[in-house]
């Protein structure tokens, strides 16, 4: 089976909307007294990302044929290029970007294993463009 991947005619998801948490591995123990305590319930740990996309009206004919067809109503697993890693540059300890031997900047590359998340992506008119919000989870 093909893991399918995040189209590249997508745009970055903006970096106000973006938001990221772990998914809660403790099991809470119940004491007589004191405080609560924990234990680790599981060793694997999924994070829950929340993003959103602007884009034009293909690109949202883009998004939904992907989400609809491509993962089957997102219930299939599909690669996305994280966005806090993935085409962002390399830099020395002083700022300055680390280049090629012919001057172009090095970039991260980076991507994540995941599902959409529990709620289906909402969208929203703003202008000519449409805004998508949606969640993922990455898988550890």
């Amino acid at each position: 089976m093909t893991i399918p991947t995040w189209p590249t005619t997508l745009p970055r998801p903006d970096r106000d909307s973006w938001q990221k948490s772990p998914q809660d591995a403790r099991l809470k123990r119940q004491n007589d007294a004191g405080p609560p305590s924990y234990r680790r319930r599981y060793s694997s740990v999924a994070q829950a990302v929340t993003l959103s996309i602007m884009v034009d009206r293909d690109g949202k004919a883009v998004f939904d044929k992907f989400r609809e067809t491509t993962t089957s109503e997102g219930s299939l697993p599909f690669y996305m290029p994280d966005p806090t890693t993935d085409g962002w540059g390399l830099f020395t300890a002083d700022g300055q970007p680390l280049l090629t031997n012919d001057d172009q900047p090095l970039l991260l590359a980076a991507q994540w294993l995941c599902l959409f998340g529990d709620t289906m992506p909402a969208e929203a008119v703003v202008g000519v463009e449409f805004r998508i919000t949606f969640s993922v989870s990455v898988m550890p």
